[in-house]
Order: structure tokens, then sequence, then C-alpha cells
């Protein structure tokens, strides 16, 4: 007797990610929801920082496209506010080309940022890369430290001397990274490659981020003893401590000095 052929049911599709797009002018708004809806996204759409605000507390978005410049609310200020609520991940659209805009965008902890005009292509290429950046999964191994700092990378946690410490995604992902390679120097372009998982953009974006968590993790930011500037080569983090901050030479702030392009 020939048993009957049990048909398997598929399994369900996972639930699509949610995009939520602030951006006041609809053109664009509509162009870039139509894009990534095609991309497999679950789209949201709203024109001004209030109801940003608003509709991430309601329902917590996976990523945010934000406009810089809104009416009622602009895109800096969406960011910190939605930020309160945890870490989201941001792309920061900017009107204009200017650095100013780009560095605003990363100190209040965008991921990425995309200028006007763009290609949609290219926006929904850096939404899936942020994505998977900051939804992998946790990498393996006992908690890192050195001297004060202690990093759980399964539940990423960082402590600073027993105390929760305030990191954003991308500031947890380049502290674990020094955390793993002490006392190696390594340049911007390594950075980038390999806790962004870019391999090219704006090098002003590994600059901002190493700023931001000194501010962090530095008794003294102006005088690094954790994070070290090589001068013309990029950064090292020394577990030590490194120089007694008598002594140290002040942090060099400004990205094209960092990497030794002053005059070039």
């Amino acid at each position: 007797m020939n048993s009957a052929t049990v048909p398997v049911p598929p399994s369900p599709a996972p639930p699509r990610r949610r995009i939520l797009v602030v951006d006041d002018d609809p053109t664009v708004a509509e162009v870039v929801a139509g894009y990534l809806d095609r991309a497999g996204f679950a789209v949201d759409r709203v024109a001004d920082g209030p109801s940003a605000v608003d509709r991430a507390a309601v329902a917590r978005p996976d990523l945010v496209v934000l406009d810089l410049m809104l009416p009622g609310m602009d895109g800096l200020e969406v960011c910190r506010r939605i930020r309160e609520g945890g870490p989201v991940p941001v792309v920061m659209l900017t009107a204009r080309g200017d650095e100013d805009d780009r560095i605003l965008g990363l100190e209040v902890g965008a991921d990425d940022y995309v200028t006007k005009p763009f290609s949609p292509r290219e926006l929904v290429l850096r939404v899936e890369s942020v994505l998977r950046r900051s939804g992998g999964a946790p990498a393996p191994g006992p908690w890192l430290r050195s001297g004060g700092l202690a990093l759980d990378p399964a539940a990423r946690r960082a402590l600073r001397d027993g105390r929760e410490l305030p990191l954003t995604i991308r500031e947890f992902d380049l502290l674990a990274f020094f955390l793993r390679h002490p006392g190696r120097v390594m340049g911007r372009e390594e950075l980038m490659r390999r806790v962004w998982g870019w391999e090219f953009g704006d090098l002003s974006t590994v600059t901002v981020h190493v700023r931001r968590l000194r501010e962090k993790v530095e008794d003294d930011p102006a005088r690094p003893r954790l994070i070290s500037t090589v001068w013309g080569v990029g950064y090292r983090f020394d577990p030590a401590g490194g120089p007694d901050p008598a002594t140290a030479a002040p942090a060099v702030s400004d990205p094209a000095a960092e990497a030794g392009e002053v005059g070039a």
C-alpha cells in the first residue's frame, strides 16, 4: 500500500524590514519610497519633523531615511529625538554638498548620508549596507576588556568603570574593533572597510566617529591616551593608556591633517 504524499507547506516569508522616509519634497519621497518598496522593504512616509518623531514612537522603524532640512523640526533634532528611544540606523539626506552639513549629520549619530541630487539605486544600496552592518549576528566570543573598558559583543553592552556607555551602533563597532586590535595602527580607509563594510566613502565619517568615541571613553578627549592619532597614518588603540597626559600632544581634529593631507 502506497502511503499518500503529504505536501509540505512553504515556509512563511520573513517580515519586511520597515523604513521610515522623512522628506517634505513629495517627488523625492515618492521616488525613494518606490525604489525601497521594489527592493523588498515596507515603507512609511512623513513630511515633517514632529510627524517623524511621533511615527517612530508608535512603530519603531528598522531604519530612517531622513532629510536634513524639514519644516517644524530639522533633521538633526529629529535624529536626536528618535535616538532617545534606542538605537536606530539613520541615513541622512543633505540638500547641499557642504561638508559642514555632512559633519553635522554624523555628529548626531547618522550612520551614512547621501547628498541631493542622488541616484535612488545608490540610496537603496546604502540602506542595505547600513542594515546589513547594524542587523548582523553579534560577533561570538567573551567580553572584550581593557583597563576600565568592558564590551559584551553578544549583548552589545559597553561599560566604562562599571557604568553603561551610551554608544551608537557604529561607535560600538568601532570600539570593539579597536579592542580586538590593540597597539596596531590602522588607517581610515581600513577602518571604513572593516568597521563600516564600505570599499569607498567619505573618510570624514571615520574622523567624526573617532572624535565622538573619544568624548565617551577618554578622561580628556583633547589629549587622548586610549585612541591616539598617528600622524599621516591613522589611529592606534593603546590598551595601557598611552603616554602621560601631561606630555601628550593634543588630539588632531582636522580630517585632512589626520590623514596627512595638509597641503596636498
